[in-house]
């Protein structure tokens, strides 16, 4: 029997990243994958292959919409093919996967590929094509993520009532695709098909879409999709779904309590994510999960269970590949006596539409619900010099700092970039800038950063230089 001081079950993000700083740090690890292939649900149906399609339709949405405006016009008709982007699609997630692998070997991390579950606290069974061997590892780190949720009352074909999996594979563009969820997922997806020809039309059961990041930005990310053609009912609670041959019927009741009726030939249900830990046998460890089926943890990510620990989309919290890669690295350096730290209210969280949506820290409802007092500054992205000069005019950032200290508590933005540009507002509140610290700080001209000046300019004493 082989004997390891960390045992990983799951390699997505949160799990990879624990095994190679457990490497790193001197410990004997194993990493334990029920598929074939490296990375979780973010490198394999998640953020990778879907960033990738993000990416593709929108190059094929400029060709047919945006390039003669820039003065590039080409001959004949410009023609899709959803074969091709799909392979392509493809070839990225192979590629990111093979470089997880390689990163395995780099680190002399060994890959034992099968089904992980407790056989006690201190051995693992692992089990493939029949066969099972059992490992014995001192420490232990359940990384096994999460699956799409579904409603009770809808039967998932995964043809034409599908989940964002099924999504990132189909084979032809949908003519009228009908989105339940106005979340991350159900909005870039929805994105994706509608540059691609489909129509779109999503229903949200709250009364807006994005409902967890700050409202401002709800308001304009769902201003911008209408105008590309995506049609909304927020508020509306869907009742039932129903296919008949190629088409989906599905009722709800709107925001006046009256019976709405839409018909589609694909309807993607998009209604969040779950805790997976379907055949961990967590309950042979002695390891305690939650009324919402989560591995219960301390502030240290600790079980119940002394020398098992849980990361990532299976333990409380939000379900984003980077919360779950600073949880994998904080384990791991517990486990050596280190002392790290993770400030959750300092996790960005990021919309890949486009424009794209990008906040971090305090919205300015938690603000007032908190009772804190707090000004705010904001500016248009269509002011910038840069947006002008790209076209990508639609957006702005919205800067909320403390009344009385001027200390930055909230950054929330939608425009181009914005998901690069939110590290930025990281740094900042990171090291507990002002407001007028990021306003007197230089930025390049002309770029997209320089409304996060300005709108920092705007929140120190309203002195916005561009608008």
């Amino acid at each position: 029997m082989s004997t390891y001081d960390v045992a990983v079950i799951g390699s997505g993000p949160g799990g990879y990243v624990a095994a190679i700083r457990c490497a790193q740090l001197g410990m004997k690890t194993a990493i334990i994958e029920k598929y074939s292939t490296l990375g979780g649900t973010c490198l394999n149906v998640g953020c990778i292959p879907s960033k990738a399609l993000l990416d593709s339709s929108h190059h094929f949405h400029d060709a047919i919409k945006h390039f003669e405006e820039h003065g590039i016009e080409i001959p004949g008709e410009v023609k899709l093919n959803l074969e091709k982007m799909m392979e392509r699609k493809s070839s990225v997630v192979s590629q990111t996967c093979d470089g997880v692998k390689f990163l395995m070997d780099k680190n002399k991390i060994d890959v034992i590929e099968g089904i992980g579950s407790f056989k006690d606290k201190t051995h693992i069974n692992i089990e493939k094509d029949g066969e099972t061997q059992t490992i014995e590892a001192k420490k232990t780190i359940i990384a096994t993520g999460s699956k799409p949720a579904n409603l009770p009352f809808i039967e998932l074909d995964k043809e034409r009532v599908i989940t964002s999996t099924e999504a990132l594979t189909l084979k032809e563009v949908p003519k009228h695709m009908i989105v339940i969820g106005g979340g991350v997922i159900g909005l870039e997806l929805g994105q994706v098909y509608r540059r691609l020809g489909a129509e779109v039309t999503v229903v949200e059961f709250l009364d807006r879409i994005i409902p967890t990041m700050d409202s401002a930005l709800s308001k304009e990310l769902q201003k911008v999709l209408k105008k590309q053609g995506i049609k909304f009912h927020t508020s509306t609670k869907v009742k039932s779904v129903e296919r008949n041959g190629d088409e989906i019927i599905i009722k709800a009741d709107d925001k006046k309590d009256k019976e709405i009726e839409l018909k589609g030939d694909y309807c993607l249900v998009s209604v969040g994510r779950r805790p997976y830990t379907d055949g961990l046998n967590a309950e042979a460890a002695g390891v305690e999960l939650d009324d919402k089926g989560r591995v219960k943890v301390n502030d240290h990510l600790q079980t119940n269970v002394d020398n098992i620990y849980a990361i990532g989309d299976v333990v409380r919290g939000a379900m984003l590949a980077h919360k779950a890669e600073e949880e994998g690295t904080m384990v791991a350096e517990l486990m050596a006596g280190q002392k790290p730290h993770i400030d959750y209210n300092l996790i960005p969280g990021v919309v890949y539409t486009w424009p794209e949506v990008a906040s971090v820290g305090k919205t300015e409802e938690q603000l007032k619900e908190e009772g804190v007092k707090y000004k705010e500054g904001k500016f248009p992205m269509r002011a910038l010099g840069r947006s002008r000069a790209s076209g990508d005019i639609d957006g702005l950032v919205k800067i909320l700092a403390d009344e009385k200290t001027d200390e930055v508590l909230g950054v929330h933005m939608i425009g181009a970039r914005t998901a690069d540009l939110i590290a930025e507002a990281v740094t900042a509140m990171e090291f507990r800038a002002s407001a007028e610290d990021i306003s007197r700080m230089s930025h390049a001209h002309p770029t997209y950063a320089e409304a996060v000046k300005e709108a920092a300019l705007a929140a120190t004493d309203n002195r916005p230089l561009h608008i």
